[in-house]
């Protein structure tokens, strides 16, 4: 297929890159920098240019001759958002409503799109399923969630064939360690937790140590970013004009934040100090996926299943690249 992938020059994006082009696809690249990295995709395949230029991003649909779009470019910072609300609306929600009314334009009828776990805000019942009630408690959250329902109104009146993959902690590295992640400033964890024990933090604060969980620290399901990369070439596959799929994306495992840094520690042989901080207005206790749905309408199953191999892949690539890609 021929394929438009926005955002394409940042971490989830470019590993997916990365799968689409191994695999024979013709992928071009659409990426402003703003947060993407030239280094992490192939130059002959990027463009850089903002989705918000709706004539630049015309002109390459028109050139590519896409078939298909996989959208990845979106803020991501859940704090930002609170803050900055106006700018996630914009950039999350009409900049994507441009996306998708050149991809009527030009007869486009594949679609994937990158959501999030944020869409089901404070769960009462653990796993998540796609059929647990989406309330989102930040802007983030919500405008996520608006171009779900935007999606499945396009499809509905225009055809479109499109899934929905909602994320919960992406995480981990390229395997053979060429690409990777890098954020500036990073709030992930096992990034953060990485460069402690490579000396260029002095600690870990751990933000709420009072929770409902084992051990009193917040659960998270992480899961490799090369599984989400398969997951979305397989839901690119899958698309059928005119129909939706809304699909978790999880490993169905939770590790707690001391969980993390205890394996960070087991894999690095560092020994990394923990600051003990207040809780962050916003932080569900608990986030797990149930990930049946995907397993079983995609085919696909997580390579990396275990946090500790998540966390090598990751140290590969950090020890490696000690300061990312070093462009920022």
């Amino acid at each position: 297929m021929r394929i438009l992938v926005t955002g394409g020059a940042g971490y989830i994006g470019s590993h997916t890159v990365k799968l689409l082009l191994a695999r024979g696809h013709d992928v071009r690249v659409l990426d402003n920098l703003v947060y993407g990295h030239r280094a992490a995709v192939p130059a002959d395949r990027l463009t850089v240019a903002d989705l918000a230029d709706a004539p630049a991003v015309d002109q390459l649909f028109l050139s590519h001759r896409t078939e298909a779009v996989v959208h990845f470019a979106a803020f991501a910072s859940v704090g930002e958002s609170v803050k900055h609300p106006a700018k996630y609306w914009q950039n999350n929600v009409v900049n994507t409503l441009t996306l998708l009314d050149l991809c009527r334009r030009h007869g486009v009828k594949r679609f994937v799109f990158s959501s999030t776990a944020a869409t089901y805000g404070v769960p009462e019942t653990m796993p998540i399923t796609e059929d647990t009630p989406q309330s989102p408690i930040n802007p983030y959250g919500h405008s996520k969630l608006a171009v779900e329902r935007a999606l499945a109104d396009y499809s509905a009146a225009y055809g479109l064939g499109y899934a929905a993959l909602r994320y919960f902690n992406a995480a981990g590295a390229a395997a053979d360690g060429t690409i990777g992640e890098d954020h500036h400033p990073e709030s992930h964890l096992i990034p953060i937790v990485l460069q402690a024990a490579m000396g260029q933090r002095p600690h870990i604060e751990v933000f709420g140590s009072d929770y409902p969980t084992p051990d009193g620290t917040c659960v998270r399901d992480y899961i490799h970013v090369d599984d989400l990369a398969e997951a979305h070439l397989l839901a690119l596959e899958k698309a059928e004009d005119g129909k939706g799929l809304c699909l978790n994306l999880g490993v169905g495992r939770g590790y707690s934040i001391r969980e993390v840094i205890r394996t960070a520690e087991q894999v690095t042989g560092k020994s990394i100090a923990v600051k003990d901080g207040p809780r962050r207005p916003g932080d569900p206790p608990s986030l797990v996926a149930a990930a049946d749905r995907a397993r079983s309408v995609l085919g696909w199953a997580p390579r990396y299943p275990e946090l500790r191999q998540i966390v090598e892949t990751a140290w590969q690539w950090h020890k490696s690249h000690p300061h990312g890609y070093a462009d920022k």
